[in-house]
């Protein structure tokens, strides 16, 4: 098998898998040097340094612009198995953009629950027993809202 020095720059593909032993650590990368998607190149990758297997479980995420350097390994005829790339060497370049976990999310206002979708700015309040409180235009207004069905004010229902 030839081990060749290489260094480059990509983007984590997913969460990287520890080792059976907890200090390893398998990944892939995804490299392109026009950013142009039939020019990718998909690496396996193995980090055996504990502390950079450490740092790709714990510190990164997928989407992260990584540098790394290693070895990349060919396999010769008989040898089974592809190329992969023995890294010990890491750098995140710039992480990847923080993503929005779920499009509409729970939240409490004391005893009322409301509901943020991130495709509109409205925000629909409950009061907790799940009768409906009205639709404030945006975030800034559900105190309002609150305050308005407190005073037997609510609006008319949807």
């Amino acid at each position: 098998m030839t081990a060749i020095p290489l260094v480059l720059d990509g983007y984590l593909d997913e969460l990287p898998v520890p080792g059976d032993d907890g200090l390893t650590a398998r990944f892939r990368v995804i490299s392109s040097p026009t950013d142009d998607a039939t020019d990718e190149t998909v690496f396996a990758c193995h980090a055996a340094d504990p502390h950079v297997a450490h740092a790709l479980l714990n510190l990164m995420q997928p989407g992260d612009l990584l540098r790394i350097g290693g070895h990349l390994a060919v396999p010769g005829p008989g040898d089974g198995g592809g190329p992969r790339l023995a890294v010990d060497s890491l750098e995140l370049l710039t992480p990847a953009p923080a993503r929005n976990s779920a499009e509409m999310t729970l939240d409490r206002y004391s005893s009322y629950l409301v509901v943020f979708n991130s495709a509109v700015d409205t925000v629909q309040v409950f009061a907790e027993d799940g009768t409906w409180v009205g639709t404030a235009e945006h975030a800034d207004a559900i105190t309002d809202l609150i305050h308005a069905h407190e005073a037997g004010n609510p609006p008319p229902t949807p």
